[in-house]
């Protein structure tokens, strides 16, 4: 009886093999609504499609990934083909996905937006990033396919309008999955190349044919590039990421010769009309200056130029005259101040040098007064020697001759007893 039984592996895998055998579940189409969507690491999607009533598991591997030209989310309608199978790990029954498109829009068209949105937010669309054009370029880089009416617009026309100017192809992919490396690398020759303006751009065609220009990397080449870019890119309703990210869009490529190069033609005329404005205006200046020497020579002075001298040369007689005047009349009042100031400065200096010397007088007169032992005396002291010289009492002894000298005389006497005090 046990034989009956199988393992769960061995049912999961034999529904495995009838689903992967079922023709009609090998290439599905299918349409719904994309929810718990995730990007793994490694460039796989994992999500679920569902629709009011269902839902089925999906996974799309990196290899058809890649082909997806929009990054999926919640939400999103979508038109998915794969097949049906069944993932033996969980046993659940999952669609294997090969390509994905947007329900009702197209998939380069969401593509396009989002690439759109993401540059345009990190600034690289800004006005303020963009170079200026040169007014007058005489060396141009095309960037474009070698063959077609592209090259031949873009060509003719500078002929036309600047043959001057030199115009150096680098030839590129411009369609293919290709295109967009190739564009690349043409960019990054063509701005290490000393141009002053690089024209990118192809003729028309549907949005598949213009697609490189709406690469990522093609829009950050173009951006990055230090030489002023023009985009012109298919026609006047074409528009790519390139058409925003460069410095000036052109709607066609002649219209991009066109913005490239001035006409000849009207820079010569340009140069005609300065011609005539320099002209007027030197005219002008020689006119103001043959006014101004008329009048000078029709001038006094220079017509009676000593005069002139005669009246400077009256005039500084005069100005000596006064000047020796003024030089007398100084001397003078010198001469009797200094008369006055001599004698009178002399005496009050002396008397008071006089009057210093008194009052430094009486001053060491008063301290003399006032070390003069004399003094002391009269007040009742008095000076005891010994041997004519004045001596402390420990120096004394019984029967010693001493003096005692007051104020009005002597004393001369014998020592009988000394008494020192403790």
């Amino acid at each position: 009886m046990k034989d009956k039984y199988i393992t769960v592996t061995q049912l999961t895998r034999y529904i495995k093999f009838q689903l992967d055998n079922d023709k009609n579940l090998n290439h599905v189409f299918l349409r719904g609504e994309i929810s718990n969507f995730k990007a793994h690491s490694r460039g796989h999607f994992y999500f679920t499609i569902k629709d009011e009533f269902s839902r089925v598991n999906a996974v799309m591997f990196s290899f058809n990934a890649k082909s997806v030209k929009f990054m999926p989310e919640d939400g999103m309608k979508v038109l998915v083909t794969g097949k049906i199978s069944v993932f033996e790990s969980t046993g659940n029954y999952q669609i294997y996905v090969d390509e994905m498109v947007e329900d009702g829009v197209g998939n380069l068209h969401i593509a396009f937006e989002q690439l759109k949105e993401k540059l345009s937010n990190e600034g690289l669309f800004d006005e303020a990033h963009k170079k200026s054009i040169p007014k007058i370029a005489t060396k141009v880089g095309v960037i474009t396919a070698p063959t077609g009416a592209a090259i031949r617009d873009i060509l003719s026309t500078i002929k036309r309008r600047f043959p001057i100017c030199e115009v150096i192809l680098f030839p590129s992919l411009v369609q293919g999955e290709e295109a967009k490396d190739d564009i690349v690398k043409k960019l990054s020759i063509a701005d290490n190349y000393g141009l002053d303006l690089i024209i990118l751009g192809r003729g028309g065609g549907s949005i598949e044919d213009l697609w490189p220009f709406n690469e990522e990397i093609v829009a950050r080449a173009v951006y990055a590039a230090k030489t002023p870019i023009i985009s012109a890119v298919g026609h006047e309703i074409d528009f790519t990421i390139c058409d925003f990210v460069a410095d000036l869009r052109a709607e066609t490529p002649t219209g991009a010769a066109e913005r490239a190069v001035p006409n000849l033609l009207d820079i010569l005329n340009y140069m005609d009309q300065l011609k005539i404005r320099a002209l007027k205006t030197v005219k002008s200046i020689l006119d103001n200056y043959h006014l101004r020497l008329n009048k000078l020579s029709d001038s006094y002075v220079l017509k009676n130029p000593l005069s002139l001298y005669e009246v400077k040369e009256q005039k500084l007689d005069m100005y000596i005259d006064r000047l020796h005047k003024m030089i007398i009349h100084m001397l003078d009042q010198y001469k009797t101040n200094m008369s006055y100031y001599t004698f009178e400065r002399i005496s009050f200096c002396m008397d008071n040098i006089l009057k210093e010397q008194r009052i430094s007088l009486s001053n060491l007169i008063d301290k003399l007064d006032i070390l003069n032992p004399m003094n002391a005396l009269k007040r009742g002291y008095s000076i005891v020697k010994k041997d004519g010289k004045c001596c402390e009492i420990n120096k004394i002894v019984k029967n010693d001759s001493i003096e005692i000298e007051m104020h009005n005389g002597k004393i001369i006497g014998i020592v009988e007893e000394v008494k020192i005090d403790a």
